[in-house]
């Protein structure tokens, strides 16, 4: 599929033919489903490494394991669905980062998108046979700046693109609370600043790296005003919930199409950052300090401590992947209640296309 004046990206040696990278989701909603099919459609389908380790649980359980054979098999089933180009997203937060972006390297995954934090050692993990490009996820120039610098002076290596994800995302937020509705934090406002500084590394190296924007890109008209801005291309992830090949439960789906507006809720994740969601009585309970974990069964994000949480984030997103939002709760971007029904992945794209075309 070529969508009309929206140029493709190149990422390293992988030329993508439409500027659409679908957004890592985790627990389980973006796998290889529906990656496989954002990669057919010409985008980037991207797979999220979080608790995989769960959903490839062994009679036996290790975490640890689980997850690293999670991620393998997850990769070869988009392999057979799809001959796009397919990356992963690993949280720097989580505790098995080093095991994910090894996996991944190994299995020969197209990209890494990595945020939560700064993956300032990632290019350590490349071998001089490694193919795998390495995409860090900011939230500010400043952070652009550190990452760019610390990888060029550690490892003589530069990102092979950079996603700048503003606080409209779903999931975990890069900002403190204050700042989320704060104009100066907004993406049309970090976006420039991040477009400006890697500018600076491409003059310098005569590398070519893409700027990505993220967080509440719902429509094509988004693609376009980001466009302006000086992306080269988004990330999108709420978008691509609602469709047939999306890999949560129809339960999870429409948890997004009888959403409105004001569910979309900031909580604070036990990953210690700020977080967007839809409202439901788990997160009432929450809200009242009715909750409280047992034990720790995975000890999956560095920063969570089971003495002080008030519950344990792995298991509430894996029963919201389920469908069971009486112990769980959705991730989802501010734009998620504009949802209207559950279609196919490539009427998804056709969509965008006639909204991008519309906005000319």
């Amino acid at each position: 599929m070529n969508i009309k004046n929206m140029n493709p990206i190149q990422i390293g040696d992988f030329t993508i033919p439409v500027p659409i990278i679908q957004g890592g989701m985790g627990v389980g909603i973006s796998l290889s489903g529906l990656a496989s099919a954002v990669a057919n459609q010409g985008g980037v389908g991207v797979i999220a490494s979080a608790g995989l380790g769960l959903l490839y649980r062994k009679k036996n359980p290790d975490f640890i394991q689980d997850s690293i054979q999670g991620l393998r098999e997850e990769i070869h089933k988009f392999r057979e669905k799809s001959s796009g180009i397919v990356g992963v997203n690993i949280m720097v937060a989580m505790s098995n980062f080093a095991d994910m972006v090894q996996t991944s390297i190994s299995e020969k995954a197209d990209i890494i998108f990595s945020g939560a934090g700064l993956p300032l050692d990632m290019p350590g993990f490349l071998k001089s046979d490694s193919v795998t490009k390495l995409v860090p996820i900011v939230s500010s120039g400043r952070a652009a700046k550190i990452i760019c610098s610390k990888w060029q002076q550690n490892y003589n290596y530069l990102p092979d693109a950079v996603v700048v994800e503003g606080p409209k995302a779903g999931g975990h937020l890069g900002f403190k609370t204050a700042q989320i509705k704060d104009a100066n934090y907004s993406l049309e406002h970090i976006l420039p600043e991040v477009v400006s500084v890697v500018k600076e590394f491409e003059v310098k190296s005569g590398k070519t790296i893409p700027v990505i924007a993220a967080g509440g890109i719902y429509s094509g008209q988004d693609i376009s005003n980001m466009q302006k801005l000086g992306a080269t291309g988004v990330q999108m992830g709420t978008r691509f919930v609602t469709t047939d090949e999306c890999d949560a439960s129809e339960s999870f789906k429409n948890s997004y199409l009888e959403s409105k507006k004001e569910d979309m809720e900031i909580i604070i994740s036990p990953v210690g950052m700020p977080g967007r969601a839809i409202h439901n009585k788990f997160i009432e309970k929450l809200n009242q300090g009715k909750k409280h974990p047992v034990k720790c069964p995975f000890k999956c994000i560095r920063t969570c401590d089971i003495t002080t949480t008030p519950y344990c984030i792995m298991n509430a997103l894996y029963s919201a992947f389920k469908g069971n939002f009486n112990s769980g709760y959705a991730f989802a971007g501010a734009n998620a209640y504009m949802a209207e029904k559950i279609i196919s992945v490539q009427e998804t794209f056709q969509n965008i296309r006639k909204e991008y075309l519309n906005s000319k």
